[in-house]
């Protein structure tokens, strides 16, 4: 059956096993995961656009400024699970080598594929590109999906949770509708209005930095390569992207301090690549042009509740990270996964999903591989953003240490990969 998109006054059902509030792409990972175990009947909540009657994923046409994620090599492996990596390797970079050096002060280290004796470390695919292949396979699923809907409110039931909600301000639907659930999964990004209307904290730190990002136009073929840039100001890393129009792409992450952000973001096209180029190097050779540019403050952000009877946070609602490593995202997708595959085992022994007891059994599924996975981006940032002559002289000799001790290096690839963080050898997919 495809998915079925409705409006608030068209609601098909009222009663589901499983709501998912929010509708990115955690949120549509998640759905195809419980879809593909036989979790019952799902219905994702969006609050902004979510239309599945957009053209199919082979009319796709990138664009200079589309925003991109790395995947990690357990995220491959997810996602060829669900049978829709196929198409996703279509228009995708492989990284193949990832080169880490520290300004100024000639640490130097590489980690490659071959030496870690897989395919790729990892990849780059642009937003829009994996989430039109999410919205495909949705099409396929039994999901349903009810899209410029956001939730009113959450009332607690014997034996799940009511759901009141209604049409957004950019819906013609205003309608208020009640839904039930036998559980409900909040996963509608880092500041979730849902987690705060049912008073779950979080805990923040501010890093009191700014990430700029933006696509870089490269003189040359980037070959594969990640380029991780450590300054006395904070990192930078260069992501490789598909070529578009014949044009070779990186994806830019600048890290600045707060104070500095402002005015690289007014800066002219050409200043701001003149400066760019001055911080970076050219190891990856020169940069041609600049796409659009956005920025965003860096804070570490974690709920303090992740489950409640009946209920689960998840996504950047349960840990929003710093983006020096690029594990947020792939920390969720291993959540998701590990949640799909606790539910199936609940429901194969007859328990209910909802059971606070089986809930518990998924967060201390994922205990390890999100506490090493915070701790690991959170103390990288703080190491490579140092700017005391002191620190600069500990991380290059880290940087020698990495190139000079193998198993250091294999070490921090697999955190990479999403393997180190939990101590598997295999994700169970």
């Amino acid at each position: 059956m495809a998915v079925n998109q409705f409006s608030n006054s068209k609601l098909g059902d009222s009663n589901y096993d499983l709501i998912i509030v929010g509708g990115g792409m955690v949120g549509a990972s998640l759905s195809l995961l419980l879809a593909s175990r036989g979790i019952g009947k799902i219905l994702i909540i969006e609050s902004q656009s979510m239309d599945i009657s957009q053209p199919s994923h082979s009319s796709y046409s990138s664009s200079f400024d589309a925003r991109s994620t790395a995947l990690s090599w357990t995220s491959r492996n997810i996602y060829q699970s669900l049978g829709i990596w196929e198409q996703l390797e279509k228009n995708l970079s492989r990284i193949d080598q990832i080169h880490v050096s520290d300004r100024h002060h000639g640490g130097l280290t590489r980690m490659t594929a071959s030496d870690e004796d897989i395919d790729a470390l990892g990849y780059v695919v642009e937003n829009a590109w994996l989430g039109s292949i999410l919205i495909d396979q949705l099409k396929k699923s039994d999901v349903d999906v009810l899209s410029q809907t956001e939730v009113v409110k959450l009332t607690p039931l014997k034996n799940g949770v009511e759901v009141k909600v209604h049409g957004t301000s950019s819906s013609p639907d205003q309608i208020m509708n009640t839904i039930s659930a036998n559980l409900i999964v909040i996963a509608d990004g880092a500041q979730s209005k849902t987690a705060r209307k049912i008073g779950i904290q979080t805990t923040s730190t501010d890093y009191k930095q700014h990430a700029i990002t933006a696509n870089i136009r490269l003189q040359k073929s980037h070959s594969g390569i990640a380029y991780e840039r450590f300054t006395d100001q904070g990192p930078m890393a260069l992501l490789p992207l598909p070529d578009s129009a014949g044009e070779h792409r990186g994806a830019l992450v600048w890290v600045v301090p707060q104070e500095s952000s402002g005015d690289l973001m007014r800066l002219p096209d050409n200043s701001f690549l003149e400066k760019l180029q001055s911080r970076f190097g050219y190891r990856g050779g020169n940069f041609e042009r600049v796409g659009a540019r956005s920025s965003y403050p860096l804070t570490l952000r974690l709920s303090n509740e992740q489950v409640r009877r009946n209920l689960i946070i998840m996504g950047n609602a349960a840990h929003s990270l710093h983006p020096v490593a690029g594990q947020g995202f792939n920390l969720s997708l291993r959540d998701a996964n590990s949640l799909a595959n606790t539910l199936e085992g609940a429901q194969r022994r007859g328990e209910s999903i909802g059971s606070l007891d089986v809930l518990e059994r998924y967060t201390e599924s994922q205990r390890i591989d999100q506490r090493n996975t915070v701790y690991f981006s959170d103390n990288l940032a703080k190491f490579f953003s140092g700017s005391s002559a002191t620190v600069a002289t500990i991380r290059n000799f880290g940087l020698l240490g990495f190139d000079l001790f193998p198993p250091l290096r294999h070490q921090v690839a697999r955190f990479g990969m999403g393997l180190a963080a939990s101590g598997a050898r295999h994700e169970r997919i």
